[in-house]
């Protein structure tokens, strides 16, 4: 199976993970997803991850995502969506960085300098990809 969108998949996982409730998330692993991970993990939005090496079961790398849940086992994730798509490329400038919740949610956003929360772009004064929102 061909993968067009690697980053609506590891959205995708992640949001079929909370929904059955599992506590880790098993995703193939690229550099940017990488950083989408230490990004939700310095956020908050997940407990932790680590990378797993390739073995007999796997041909790449594997993330494995470990989810946070409150108490009551509500994720401290409620929403993840797609900004830049592949057919849809969403790019903004430093001040065209949008607030996701009323500041209450992330933008992970890819810039010249690494990927970054919109938070620290802004902060950066630079621009980039709009990758993802997280709330």
């Amino acid at each position: 199976m061909s993968m067009t969108d690697p980053i609506a998949d590891f959205l995708t996982r992640v949001r079929n993970g909370i929904t059955a409730q599992h506590d880790v998330v098993p995703i193939p692993s690229s550099k940017l997803k990488r950083e989408m991970a230490r990004i939700l993990q310095e956020q908050g939005y997940i407990t932790g991850y680590d990378i797993e090496a390739p073995n007999a079961d796997h041909r790449g790398e594997l993330l494995r995502i470990r989810l946070k849940y409150a108490e009551d086992r509500s994720s401290a994730i409620s929403g993840l969506k797609r900004a830049s798509r592949p057919g849809q490329r969403y790019y903004v400038h430093n001040g065209g960085i949008p607030k996701i919740q009323g500041g209450m949610g992330t933008a992970i956003v890819s810039t010249s300098r690494g990927v970054m929360t919109g938070h620290e772009a802004r902060a950066a004064g630079v621009g980039g990809e709009v990758v993802a929102f997280v709330w």
